[in-house]
């Protein structure tokens, strides 16, 4: 059974920085993908980042490109530089078995984290 568990958010100042981390166990998908998503209050989920398990591509939103840094060893991170008061969400970690595309999408994921909640203040 797979089981993700992340860590690191916190509260940070606009312009701050934070680190996510997420604990995989369970998952022995080689030609799967992980990623990264957030949710704000009121909001859909939506996508971040996402990466490739086999070769290490990645995907980024447009709103966070050139700021976050999707990565992988045997944890998957998200580095967050130059936080925004828009980053303000929960942010969950995913993983899925195995896509011929990068997946995106909240419903292209079947297996989720319980959140780690991260608030920029300006």
């Amino acid at each position: 059974q797979v089981q993700l568990v992340e860590s690191g958010g916190g509260s940070v100042q606009s312009g701050g920085s934070l680190r996510l981390s997420c604990a995989a166990s369970g998952y022995t998908y080689t030609y799967g993908s992980m990623g990264w998503f957030r949710q704000a209050p009121g909001k859909a989920r939506e996508g971040v980042a996402s990466i490739y398990i086999y070769n290490g591509g990645t995907y980024y939103a447009d709103s966070v490109k050139g700021r976050f840094t999707i990565s992988k060893d045997n944890t998957l991170y998200l580095q967050m530089n130059s936080l925004e008061p828009g980053d303000t969400a929960m942010y969950y970690c995913a993983a899925e078995e195995a896509r011929a595309t990068m997946p995106t999408m909240p419903d292209q994921f079947g297996y989720w984290g319980q959140g780690t909640q991260v608030t920029v203040s300006s």
